[in-house]
């Protein structure tokens, strides 16, 4: 019986652009980032709609600013994808960036956050924000770029979100030339004894407590090792860095420590959750990170 290989589908990345710094910014990140081998990107930018009291010359201004941006993204995009076309939709930001998405299969979203292009209006927190929160595909945030990628920190703690983001890079490109650090957070489990507890009592507390801090970091250390090895037969050359510490700090310091990273977490929750989402770890890092960001839905 003859057997028919299938052929997988190119992974497919979608840039949107303002002209903002922000947005130039994840652009060049993207154009860094190790995508998977033949993947392919397209440019969007939002023309927005007016509110009926924007007189007409203002609209005019207001495109003719916009249309030069989608030059602007052209050009950038073809330093990497010389063939990849930039589109303009008449919607506003987070609508029309959300259902080219759909339109176009993408896999991976790349967008400015706070950024403030043309009249202030597109790709700005909010947007970035919101957008993060429906997209279905992984999201590339940015506020500055870093001269290379040399590193990707992602967070790992063995859970549904930590182990989607485990099979995102799982379909990157293995690079010798990047070092990929699996970050796991153990936070400190620490009891407060009531005063009046005899002191025989308080040491016997102090050691379960002690043992039990013992027995979670060594849970975490098995399942990260085994996380490692994983990536590592995919060729990435892998470390473990555990952590004891709140997740978000963790994060945060494993990242910004080393230069030329880029956070990966997995973003918990569905869509259908709040646009408040502040307790998240997905959500601190958007708000608190100095490097980019990728999060996996």
């Amino acid at each position: 019986m003859l057997a028919i290989a299938a052929v997988a589908a190119a992974f497919r990345i979608l840039a949107a652009f303002d002209g903002s710094t922000s947005a130039e910014a994840a652009l060049a990140t993207a154009l860094r980032f190790p995508w998977p081998a033949g993947a392919r990107a397209r440019g969007i930018v939002a023309l927005g709609t007016s509110a009926p009291s924007v007189s007409r010359k203002l609209r005019t201004a207001q495109e003719r600013s916009l249309h030069h941006e989608v030059e602007a993204a052209r050009r950038l995009i073809a330093e990497r994808w010389p063939q990849a076309e930039v589109v303009e939709r008449n919607q506003a930001p987070v609508k029309a960036i959300l259902a080219e998405a759909r339109r176009y299969d993408a896999d991976a979203l790349v967008l400015g956050w706070r950024g403030h292009g043309a009249f202030r209006r597109l790709l700005a927190g909010s947007v970035s924000r919101e957008v993060v929160r429906q997209a279905e595909a992984a999201v590339l945030v940015a506020r500055t770029a870093p001269r290379a990628v040399r590193c990707l920190v992602v967070g790992f703690d063995a859970s549904p979100g930590a182990r989607r983001a485990l099979r995102f890079v799982s379909r990157l490109e293995a690079s010798r030339g990047i070092l990929l650090v699996l970050a796991s957070v153990v936070e400190p489990f620490t009891v407060v004894p009531p005063r009046r507890l005899p002191a025989s009592s308080r040491a016997t507390l102090r050691h379960e407590t002690a043992r039990l801090e013992r027995e979670r970091t060594g849970v975490a250390r098995h399942k990260t090792e085994a996380a490692a090895e994983l990536l590592e037969r995919s060729g990435w050359r892998v470390k473990i860095d555990l952590r004891h510490t709140a997740p978000l700090e963790g994060l945060l310091e494993a990242a910004g420590e080393r230069e030329g990273s880029v956070l990966i977490v997995g973003r918990t929750g569905t869509r259908q959750l709040p646009a408040s989402l502040e307790g998240s770890v997905a959500q601190g890092v958007l708000n608190n990170a100095r490097v980019p960001v990728l999060i996996v839905p």
